[in-house]
């Protein structure tokens, strides 16, 4: 059984269960009836998918044509987007396209590696791996996506080594473009020096961030962010995962830095206004409207990655790490229900955005307007941001940030 369907299961098993439990002992049967019957048809829907999926991903394995690959990623992007429309499962489209862009990744990865052979420059000096960062690297990829990897790479090839590696990585970047990979406007890809270096070469770069050896802080924290999330896609697993644990130790080691990344946390916006009412935009082009992720799923996103930091929780995903922390204690039970729940609602709105916008039905897939939705799921967002609003104030207490 694909990994989605087992999420997908359990995801409709524990709103049965949270559902079920309201019920009078007479109205549990035919209520049980009618959920197996959803139940059921959700999951042919869900088997009929993963099918051509399964067929799909062998494709990409034996093709070495750049735009057939690009073929597959629309095809891929466009079945995932049925499939939500569909089930409306959040986990199941994170873990699909997370899945085959990681597939895609690997396969241009391995086309570019002739490429360089070909052009008269041999092969890779010594092992490296590709790294993901942003919502790639929490496993959380969505409809519409964008470039955020790093590349590092062996100690001991010197100049000759950098010099490929830059070759290489200013190649890849294309080809991944030519497969339906954006490129990153905030220049977050190995083609950017910044993204890429040996292993020494990359402790030297993290120290200096971590040390604020750079003038730049607000640009040293975004990229200490960034990193953050990174996680192995392809190449060598046991140099990435050097790489993510380096991070995690001297983000955990550096208070200070840990400290500077809750206080911007603590400090997002949030689209509450008064009386915690939902607040919405008053004038301009995007008038009774907010901005879904900046003022919703990125300070939930942000303030959850701030305490696994602190807490050593090595894995990526936000929800993964929500209930990691639930685990070991820094979050109740009903908080840490709550603020998946949140989660799930935040990034079902945002994937619906952005099918508005593959639909051409409008132009951004930032920007929400509230009152167009019904009253039930109005109160939905708000108290996901009243939930992410509480967790800004344990973040606020637990790093005494006045």
């Amino acid at each position: 059984m694909p990994h989605s369907v087992e999420q997908h299961i359990t995801a409709i098993t524990d709103r049965i269960k949270d559902f079920v439990r309201f019920l009078d002992r007479e109205e549990v049967t035919p209520v049980l009836a009618e959920l197996r019957e959803m139940f059921a048809r959700e999951l042919r829907a869900t088997e009929g998918f993963a099918s051509h999926e399964r067929e799909l991903h062998g494709r990409i394995h034996h093709e070495s044509d750049y735009e057939q690959l690009r073929a597959i990623h629309d095809e891929l992007n466009t079945l995932e987007m049925e499939r939500f429309l569909a089930i409306s499962s959040v986990a199941a489209l994170h873990a699909n396209c997370t899945e085959y862009r990681d597939i895609l990744a690997d396969r241009a990865l391995v086309l570019a590696e002739g490429e360089m052979e070909r052009n008269g420059r041999g092969r890779a000096p010594c092992r490296y791996a590709l790294c993901s960062m942003g919502s790639d690297g929490r496993e959380e990829q969505t409809l519409i996506t964008d470039q955020d990897y790093l590349i590092v790479y062996g100690d001991g090839g010197g100049e000759a080594a950098d010099e490929w590696f830059r070759e290489f990585s200013e190649l890849i970047v294309e080809r991944l473009a030519q497969i339906g990979f954006k490129k990153c406007t905030g220049d977050i890809m190995p083609s950017n020096p910044t993204w890429r270096g040996s292993l020494s070469q990359w402790r030297r770069k993290l120290l200096a961030i971590v040390r604020y050896e750079y003038e730049d802080y607000a640009k040293n924290l975004m990229d200490l962010i960034v990193i953050s999330d990174a996680r192995h896609v392809a190449g060598d697993r046991s140099l990435a995962e050097t790489l993510t644990s380096t991070i995690r130790a001297l983000e955990k080691d550096y208070f200070q830095v840990l400290w500077g990344m809750a206080k911007a946390a603590t400090e997002m916006k949030l689209a509450l206004g008064f009386l915690k009412r939902l607040w919405t935009e008053g004038s301009g082009e995007h008038k009774g409207e907010f901005n879904l992720k900046l003022l919703a799923w990125a300070p939930l996103v942000m303030n959850v990655r701030i305490l696994a930091i602190n807490q050593g929780v090595p894995a990526t995903n936000t929800v993964k790490r929500i209930e990691h922390l639930a685990r070991e204690g820094s979050f109740s039970p009903p908080f840490a229900h709550g603020l998946v729940e949140a989660y799930e609602v935040l990034t079902r709105h945002r994937i619906l955005l952005q099918i508005k916008v593959i639909k051409g039905i409008q132009k951004s897939s930032y920007y929400l307007n509230p009152y167009t939705l019904p009253a039930e799921e109005r109160e939905a967002i708000r108290q996901a941001l009243l939930r992410i609003e509480d967790l800004q104030r344990t973040i606020h207490t637990n790093f005494s940030i006045m």
